[in-house]
């Protein structure tokens, strides 16, 4: 996925939280001037276009307010930024969403859950190994305690193995390619782009991928839940934006073309390059797809997962006393985990309105 996942910091997160939580009711009010944030990861280049192409700015003047798109470069900060209360909204995984403003103390929405991984995150062994049983022994390379992190806790469990079978070496996502080449690193555990270039290495197999685990590492559009509630116009009109965008990128015509070279280019690649990040990202292509997927019964259970491996791994906070401890809530009035401290929501309501062509 995305430089998208790393994540060693976490008191200096839940400081961030807490510092959020106190200044909360200073922000929550009406308002009409917001600033989301996003980096770049080829699902989410089109809040870039929104941004830049002027679709967020009509959305925004339909419903009288004024919203700044702001790419930042490091992705972990934008989360902590968007936690301290300096973003209303930020691009990020669920598992992020979980453990960082969630776990510190932030309600947050998944306004627009806009994709999930189906092939951009992977596991990949040089040499003599070719499954993922092959890993035993072997110390594995990846940004701890991210989404690699846990696609690779996900693998073993198929084959009835767990981490105390291997060795998890941190380390980052840019260094990742430059360690695989040296002959001390067996397997690593990462995204693309860095997954395709090191696949295309002789002598390297992939034994698993985020397809194995359909619809469990998903990238979201968070908002502040109580500065979405004083300020629905800014739900709607994100929502409204995204989906132009999305819809533009489907249409196979000349337009579609020029927009999906634009988000090529400013992603850093060429249109053949990010077709093919595309190709193993689950983007969907309508309001009822996006919508489908937040409302299906599947989805509380993959959080529970998440949940589960966000707990084991420390990352729930230091007062968490089970994989229960931060709440979430979801479609048809379901909740998971702790309805004292409801946290995460997974909010339809505004995929719904797209949905209905109600905008």
């Amino acid at each position: 996925m995305p430089t998208h996942k790393s994540k060693f910091r976490l008191a200096g997160l839940l400081a961030a939280g807490l510092f959020a939580a106190l200044s909360l009711p200073a922000q929550a009010a009406p308002k009409d001037h917001f600033n989301v944030c996003w980096t770049i990861y080829a699902g989410w280049m089109p809040w870039e276009y929104a941004g830049t192409q002027g679709i967020v700015d009509k959305w925004a003047q339909k419903y009288g307010i004024k919203i700044d798109v702001t790419q930042l470069n490091d992705y972990v900060e934008s989360i902590n930024q968007y936690t301290a209360g300096q973003f209303d909204g930020c691009t990020m995984t669920n598992m992020d969403a979980l453990t960082i403003p969630a776990a510190g103390g932030v309600q947050s929405t998944a306004l627009v859950v806009s994709d999930f991984s189906n092939g951009n995150d992977g596991i990949v062994l040089k040499g003599e190994g070719k499954t993922v049983k092959d890993l035993k022994g072997m110390n594995v390379n990846l940004v701890e305690l991210s989404v690699s992190h846990y696609l690779l806790a996900r693998a073993l469990d198929t084959v009835d193995l767990t981490e105390r079978d291997v060795k998890v070496v941190n380390t980052s996502d840019a260094d990742i390619s430059a360690t695989f080449s040296t002959p001390d690193v067996q397997a690593v555990t990462t995204w693309n782009p860095m997954l395709a270039e090191i696949k295309a290495r002789p002598g390297v197999t992939q034994v698993f991928d985020s397809s194995k685990i359909p619809g469990e590492i998903m990238d979201m559009m968070v908002v502040n839940t109580q500065t979405l509630k004083d300020n629905p116009a800014l739900g709607k009109a994100l929502t409204g934006a995204w989906f132009e965008v999305v819809e533009l990128m489907n249409q196979r015509n000349a337009a579609s073309k020029a927009a999906l070279e634009h988000m090529a280019k400013a992603s850093g690649t060429d249109l053949s390059g990010f077709e093919a990040q595309l190709a193993t990202t689950k983007l969907f292509a309508t309001p009822k797809q996006a919508l489908d997927f937040v409302t299906s019964a599947q989805l509380p259970g993959t959080m529970r997962k998440v949940a589960a491996f966000s707990f084991e791994h420390g990352l729930l906070g230091e007062g968490a006393r089970d994989a229960s401890a931060v709440g979430m809530t979801f479609a048809k009035g379901v909740t998971e985990g702790d309805k004292g401290n409801l946290k995460l929501h997974f909010d339809p309501t505004y995929v719904q309105m797209a949905a209905d062509g109600t905008l």
